[in-house]
Protein backbone atom coordinates (compact mmCIF):
# COMPACT_ATOMS: atom_id res chain seq x y z
CA UNK A 1 0.00 0.00 0.00
CA UNK A 2 3.19 2.36 0.94
CA UNK A 3 3.84 2.14 -2.49
CA UNK A 4 0.86 3.16 -4.01
CA UNK A 5 0.83 6.39 -1.77
CA UNK A 6 4.43 7.26 -2.17
CA UNK A 7 5.13 5.82 -5.76
CA UNK A 8 3.24 9.05 -7.48
CA UNK A 9 5.03 11.48 -5.25
CA UNK A 10 8.32 9.93 -6.08
CA UNK A 11 7.43 9.98 -9.67
CA UNK A 12 6.39 13.50 -9.98
CA UNK A 13 9.46 14.68 -8.05
CA UNK A 14 11.81 12.34 -10.72
CA UNK A 15 10.17 13.91 -13.54
CA UNK A 16 9.95 17.59 -12.56
CA UNK A 17 13.90 17.45 -11.99
CA UNK A 18 14.41 15.88 -15.55
CA UNK A 19 12.08 17.93 -17.20
CA UNK A 20 14.26 20.72 -15.36
CA UNK A 21 17.30 19.75 -16.03
CA UNK A 22 17.48 16.23 -17.92
CA UNK A 23 18.83 13.89 -15.18
CA UNK A 24 17.43 10.93 -15.12
CA UNK A 25 14.97 10.07 -13.02
CA UNK A 26 16.78 6.70 -11.61
CA UNK A 27 18.96 9.93 -9.82
CA UNK A 28 15.85 10.54 -7.88
CA UNK A 29 13.72 7.39 -8.14
CA UNK A 30 16.48 4.93 -6.80
CA UNK A 31 17.93 6.63 -3.95
CA UNK A 32 14.27 7.55 -2.89
CA UNK A 33 13.11 3.62 -2.94
CA UNK A 34 15.76 2.11 -1.12
CA UNK A 35 15.39 3.63 2.05
CA UNK A 36 11.52 2.30 1.53
CA UNK A 37 12.75 -1.36 1.82
CA UNK A 38 13.88 -2.39 -1.93
CA UNK A 39 16.76 -3.44 -2.42
CA UNK A 40 19.36 -1.69 -5.25
CA UNK A 41 18.50 -4.63 -7.70
CA UNK A 42 14.60 -4.15 -7.01
CA UNK A 43 15.24 -0.20 -6.84
CA UNK A 44 16.91 0.03 -10.57
CA UNK A 45 14.69 -2.60 -11.87
CA UNK A 46 11.42 -0.76 -10.83
CA UNK A 47 12.81 2.78 -12.06
CA UNK A 48 13.71 0.64 -15.32
CA UNK A 49 10.05 -0.57 -15.71
CA UNK A 50 8.71 2.71 -14.75
CA UNK A 51 10.22 4.18 -18.11
CA UNK A 52 8.54 1.64 -20.22
CA UNK A 53 5.59 3.83 -20.05
CA UNK A 54 5.59 7.32 -21.88
CA UNK A 55 7.08 8.98 -18.92
CA UNK A 56 8.59 11.75 -21.09
CA UNK A 57 5.64 12.63 -23.44
CA UNK A 58 4.45 16.07 -22.34
CA UNK A 59 8.76 16.92 -21.56
CA UNK A 60 9.16 16.11 -25.56
CA UNK A 61 5.78 17.81 -26.45
CA UNK A 62 6.80 21.18 -24.75
CA UNK A 63 10.81 20.88 -25.69
CA UNK A 64 9.79 19.90 -29.27
CA UNK A 65 7.28 23.15 -29.56
CA UNK A 66 9.67 25.40 -28.56
CA UNK A 67 12.46 23.51 -30.99
CA UNK A 68 14.76 22.69 -28.57
CA UNK A 69 14.85 18.62 -29.43
CA UNK A 70 17.98 17.45 -31.50
CA UNK A 71 16.76 14.23 -33.34
CA UNK A 72 19.59 12.64 -34.60
CA UNK A 73 21.29 12.72 -31.43
CA UNK A 74 17.96 11.53 -29.28
CA UNK A 75 17.92 8.56 -31.85
CA UNK A 76 21.54 8.02 -31.09
CA UNK A 77 20.79 8.23 -27.62
CA UNK A 78 17.70 6.29 -27.53
CA UNK A 79 19.76 3.31 -29.25
CA UNK A 80 22.45 3.89 -27.13
CA UNK A 81 19.97 3.43 -24.25
CA UNK A 82 18.48 0.17 -25.49
CA UNK A 83 21.44 -1.48 -25.73
CA UNK A 84 22.89 -0.22 -22.49
CA UNK A 85 20.18 -1.06 -20.50
CA UNK A 86 20.89 -4.73 -21.22
CA UNK A 87 24.21 -4.85 -20.69
CA UNK A 88 23.66 -2.61 -17.16
CA UNK A 89 20.96 -5.17 -16.52
CA UNK A 90 23.06 -8.22 -16.94
CA UNK A 91 25.64 -6.98 -15.19
CA UNK A 92 23.29 -5.81 -12.36
CA UNK A 93 22.35 -9.24 -11.94
CA UNK A 94 25.67 -10.85 -11.31
CA UNK A 95 26.82 -7.78 -8.75
CA UNK A 96 26.22 -7.68 -5.42
CA UNK A 97 23.50 -4.99 -4.04
CA UNK A 98 26.29 -3.42 -2.10
CA UNK A 99 28.04 -2.69 -5.26
CA UNK A 100 25.38 -1.70 -6.85
CA UNK A 101 24.52 1.18 -3.74
CA UNK A 102 28.75 2.25 -3.89
CA UNK A 103 28.69 2.64 -7.66
CA UNK A 104 25.34 4.85 -7.95
CA UNK A 105 26.76 6.56 -5.02
CA UNK A 106 30.15 7.32 -6.43
CA UNK A 107 28.66 8.37 -9.93
CA UNK A 108 26.65 10.84 -7.78
CA UNK A 109 29.28 12.29 -6.22
CA UNK A 110 31.46 12.27 -9.44
CA UNK A 111 28.46 14.18 -11.35
CA UNK A 112 28.36 16.57 -8.11
CA UNK A 113 31.63 17.43 -8.28
CA UNK A 114 31.55 18.49 -12.11
CA UNK A 115 28.94 20.58 -11.98
CA UNK A 116 30.42 22.54 -8.22
CA UNK A 117 33.86 22.94 -9.52
CA UNK A 118 33.73 22.80 -13.51
CA UNK A 119 29.92 24.55 -14.37
CA UNK A 120 29.53 25.46 -17.51
CA UNK A 121 27.38 27.94 -19.62
CA UNK A 122 26.72 28.72 -23.47
CA UNK A 123 25.41 32.11 -22.43
CA UNK A 124 28.39 34.56 -23.40
CA UNK A 125 30.92 32.44 -21.50
CA UNK A 126 29.55 33.74 -18.50
CA UNK A 127 28.10 31.95 -14.97
CA UNK A 128 24.39 32.33 -14.49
Amino acid sequence: MTAVLIGPEIGTAARVLSGLVGIGGGVVIVPALVPLGLTAHAASGTSLAALLMPVGLLGVFEYAHRHQIKIYYAIGLAVGRTLGAGVGAYVAGRSPDLVLQRVFGVLLALLALKFLIFPTSTHGGELR
